[in-house]
């Protein structure tokens, strides 16, 4: 007997797409017969400068218990980023992954026939996990490649669940001023969610950028979320956090997985927070690789938007395709991202990395372009 498990899946399954991440290395290596340690990755917004010492040395301290449970409280991390940040262990919740936080803020929050607020170009996460739930995703056209406020506030109606906001957005790297992200929440109602997404926090360098967590105490309605992920190094063992009221955080805990953050995440996040001189040095170099770009960029009369993370998206020629320009990169040893599913068909969004991988991408690109 044949079972369609297509039209046996919920609803709002049915017509979701697969996250599709950047390339892997060894993937790449494979396709190609390339060899794995000439390829430069440049497609994640992953840290290029390996882990911080100290977490690297939490974490094998960590592995020699792994026939053990991880703390399911995450007790020491919690406690990290209470001394780190001024808030209290009650408003935290750690997940596996900043987006695992959005998964729990919508399971908890969001019905079938509900709809969630987000902007054209923001990170495609938030419209795959409301459709999971068979809520609306209301996409508002973005304004210079970034949020529209004013118009995502005007699309808020009486269904509208959640508002999610991207400071800085990814993958156009754009960017939120204070003023501009407080008068957004004053016109936000009091029982819509607004999910303030800072995967990228760490990188903003502008005076007037709003740090979300000194905003709570205002706007009980918000809540922040970060990662380990990018400036702390720490993509491959996933660990994420959400600071908000402690009523949030109770909601969204009870939905959260028994250990869904594993002992050695736990041990090298905690190690890496305290680690202050390798998250400065990795926000220099950023800084430094940015300008390296961008420069590389006028040099071949490029065009590009201004990023306050470890990104960059420029503007392919024209009459030029952007995806013939990154198979071109993947042939010659550069994985760099499409943004095309991005409502970006011209642009590829290129991470920051080393200096010398800087490099290796810019000469590869003048090559392609030439």
């Amino acid at each position: 007997m044949t079972v369609n498990f297509q039209q046996l899946a919920v609803t709002g399954v049915q017509s979701l797409q697969p996250y599709q991440p950047g390339k892997p290395i060894d993937e790449l290596a494979r396709e190609l017969g390339l060899n794995e340690a000439d390829i430069v990755k440049l497609a994640s917004n992953e840290n290029p400068f390996g882990p911080s010492p100290k977490a690297l040395a939490a974490a094998q301290a960590a592995l020699t218990d792994m026939t053990l449970y991880p703390d399911g409280a995450g007790f020491v991390l919690k406690k990290a980023l209470c001394d780190k940040l001024g808030i209290q262990p009650q408003q935290i919740v750690l997940g596996n992954g900043s987006s695992d936080i959005l998964d729990f803020i919508t399971r908890v929050f969001v019905n079938d026939g509900d709809n969630v607020v987000t902007s054209q170009h923001a990170f495609a996460i938030y419209g795959l996990v409301a459709k999971m739930v068979g809520a609306e995703c209301i996409n508002v056209p973005a304004k210079n490649f970034g949020h529209d406020l004013d118009a995502m506030a005007a699309a808020i109606n009486d269904r509208t669940r959640i508002v999610f906001v991207t400071n800085p957005n990814n993958p156009t790297g754009t960017w939120l001023k204070k003023d501009e992200l407080v008068a957004f929440l004053n016109k936000v109602p009091a029982q819509v969610l607004v999910l303030l997404d800072e995967a990228y926090f760490e990188y903003v360098q502008e005076a007037d950028y709003p740090d979300g967590i000194q905003l709570l105490p205002q706007y009980p309605n918000l809540i922040i979320a970060r990662t380990f992920s990018k400036a702390y190094g720490l993509a491959a063992l996933r660990v994420g956090y959400s600071v908000s009221s402690p009523e949030l955080a109770d909601l969204m805990n009870r939905v959260r997985p028994p250990f869904n953050v594993n002992s050695v995440a736990l041990a090298a996040a905690a190690a890496a927070l305290a680690d202050d001189d390798y998250v400065a040095r990795s926000v220099a170099e950023n800084t430094a690789g940015m300008q390296q770009l961008t420069n590389a960029f006028a040099a071949m009369n490029l065009s590009y938007i201004p990023s306050v993370g470890n990104f960059i998206a420029f503007k392919v020629p024209a009459g030029v395709k952007a995806m013939d320009v990154y198979n071109q990169l993947l042939g010659k040893g550069v994985i760099v991202r499409p943004v095309g599913n991005y409502e970006m068909p011209d642009y590829l969004r290129v991470s920051i990395g080393t200096a010398a991988e800087n490099t290796a991408f810019i000469h590869a690109l003048q090559a392609v372009l030439s």
